[in-house]
């Protein structure tokens, strides 16, 4: 891997160059069209980058039982450097749209497949496309698929866990049998082995695409969806918020063994051509309230995150002051976000401009150390030319935000280097505030490449409160991650130099694990250890120490 260099990157709206260390940066090139869709962070700070491509040995191989995309999956260290990289392939195409990290360990990828039986898909389809969900361990190996769908078009859009260790899938069906409009939303709720538990089918009198999918503290979920639709009067159904009886979708469904699908009309009019539309779930997948924000244009809801003080819903508006929206635009599309309480009340809304065509495609949240509060939001994007080219068209950006929606700051970032088409497609920030943006990079349109970038940014380096050493999850049943803070002039963890060794006492002062280690969040095995109170002793190789207690239930 190339070794990479410091840079300084454009602060936007400061007269001051805020310094932006370029901690790696990871092309992953091929020859054809990749589709990258989504940076999952892990626990221990590792990084699996899913999206679709033709592999290239298709390509040049005789083989030609499949040339469509398959899931890709390549899983990156903290260091950048790549663990392993796995396919996931069927006869004909799919696409992997989403994925989550697992509490256990491991990963569920939910993508659309048009394939039916063979190769790794091990369920013939349910009829057009389907859903397609694999669970796999933390060095990509399978443990359990499953097909879902009808006889019409479904697709993946969102996947969240839930506290019960079970899954919610979101996504999309077309022209449904017992459905509203030309597409609606579905949300399948299933346990942690993949059984089907309840089906939701929401819509009104149009086409509504599900966008994003969050998990909510009390267990259940919020729902984004970009909606085209009108209001669905139920004029021969007994309509009842989040309990709607409803008939199954046909012969083809392989729903059996549960109740028959939920199914809830939109009873809010659109303001424009298209609104955000939100809808609160509770933890037995029924809904709990619903909400429809726009203006008299075409508003489209990308992504979403959980405060202290509710929840930020966020896309691009193209609507001037209207309908609900209380904020105009400036130029083309601007960024709209929108401050709800958890009752789905408004807070505030804010707009954003970055003089063209302006998409959000991720938010973090940045908490105080001990995650009661939010301090601010941290948003990426990428900004497309209309009718001219400035600058920093198609380069990701980032900005922050405090709680109100004020903006502090915004940059632009370039990383090792810059192509002239460059789309972001997610952001995370890890716990030490260093960032990952994971985007597609090309010379022209049709043949792009994944650009994943970790960068050290000192303005959020500033926001994040640091601890000498943290361990979660405290009490602890398998396993523990252990996060050392200590900084020390050019010692850091993570730098490919620096050293740290952990070490696992009982309160009887015996030793019972040692190790060495590099990284800055490290897993440790308590599987063996009995219930009971234990120490953790960090010591780096400048001869700091710090140590915490370590609670095995």
């Amino acid at each position: 891997m190339k070794k990479l260099y410091m840079s300084a990157l454009l602060v936007c709206t400061t007269a001051v160059l805020y310094s932006q260390e370029v901690i790696w940066q990871k092309d992953i090139e091929s020859s054809t069209q990749d589709f990258l869709s989504q940076v999952t962070t892990t626990v221990d700070q590792q990084y699996l980058i899913t999206g679709s491509s033709i592999q290239s040995k298709k390509i040049t191989s005789e083989n030609k039982q499949n040339n469509g995309y398959d899931f890709h999956l390549v899983k990156l260290n903290q260091q950048g450097e790549k663990v392993w990289e796995k396919y996931f392939s069927g006869q004909n195409h799919d696409f992997l749209s989403a994925t989550v990290a697992t509490q256990e360990g491991g990963f569920l990828l939910a993508g659309t497949s048009f394939s039916g039986k063979g190769l790794d898909k091990k369920d013939a389809s349910k009829g057009g496309s389907d859903i397609w969900l694999i669970r796999i361990n933390e060095f990509g190996d399978e443990l359990w698929q499953k097909t879902l769908g009808t006889s019409q078009d479904e697709e993946a859009r969102s996947v969240i866990q839930t506290a019960d260790f079970g899954f919610m899938v979101a996504g999309n069906v077309q022209n449904a049998t017992n459905g509203f409009g030309s597409k609606d939303v579905t949300v399948t709720k299933l346990d942690k082995n993949g059984k089907v538990l309840s089906e939701l089918v929401l819509g009104g009198r149009g086409l509504d695409e599900v966008e994003k999918m969050i998990p909510t503290p009390d267990g259940g979920a919020l729902l984004g969806v970009y909606s085209r639709s009108s209001e669905f009067h139920m004029s021969n159904k007994q309509s009842v918020m989040g309990n709607t009886n409803s008939t199954a979708k046909g012969n083809s469904s392989d729903i059996t063994n549960y109740p028959l699908p939920i199914t809830h009309p939109k009873s809010s009019p659109n303001f424009g051509e298209g609104d955000y539309w939100v809808i609160k779930l509770s933890k037995d997948n029924k809904i709990e309230w619903d909400k429809n924000f726009g203006g008299k244009g075409d508003d489209h809801l990308r992504t979403m995150v959980f405060t202290s003080s509710g929840y930020i819903i966020g896309g691009e508006s193209r609507s001037e002051k209207s309908g609900n929206k209380t904020v105009g635009i400036e130029d083309g599309t601007d960024v709209w976000l929108i401050s709800l309480n958890t009752k789905g009340e408004e807070q505030w809304q804010k707009s954003y401009n970055f003089k063209n065509r302006d998409i959000l495609m991720g938010m973090n949240v940045i908490n105080t150390g001990d995650g009661k509060n939010s301090k601010g939001v941290l948003l990426g994007g990428y900004t497309q030319a209309e009718g001219r080219i400035e600058a920093d068209d198609e380069t990701f950006w980032m900005m922050y935000i405090d709680n109100n929606g004020n903006e502090e700051w915004r940059k632009h970032v370039k990383g090792e280097s810059r192509k002239k088409e460059e789309r972001l497609s997610d952001l995370k920030m890890n716990n030490d505030g260093s960032i990952v943006l994971a985007g597609t990079s090309a010379e022209e349109l049709g043949k792009e490449n994944w650009k994943i970038v970790k960068l050290g940014d000192s303005q959020i380096d500033q926001l994040i409160e640091k601890q000498n050493i943290k361990i979660y999850p405290n009490p602890v049943s398998d396993y523990a991650y252990v996060e050392i803070g200590f900084e020390d002039g050019s010692w850091k963890l993570g730098d490919g130099k620096s050293e740290a060794e952990i070490m696992l006492y009982d309160l009887g002062g015996r030793q019972l694990q040692t190790l060495k280690t590099k990284n800055k969040i490290t897993k440790i095995n308590t599987q063996n250890l009995i219930q009971g109170a234990y120490l953790i002793v960090v010591k780096t190789d400048t001869e700091k120490t710090a140590n915490a207690k370590l609670i095995k239930k």
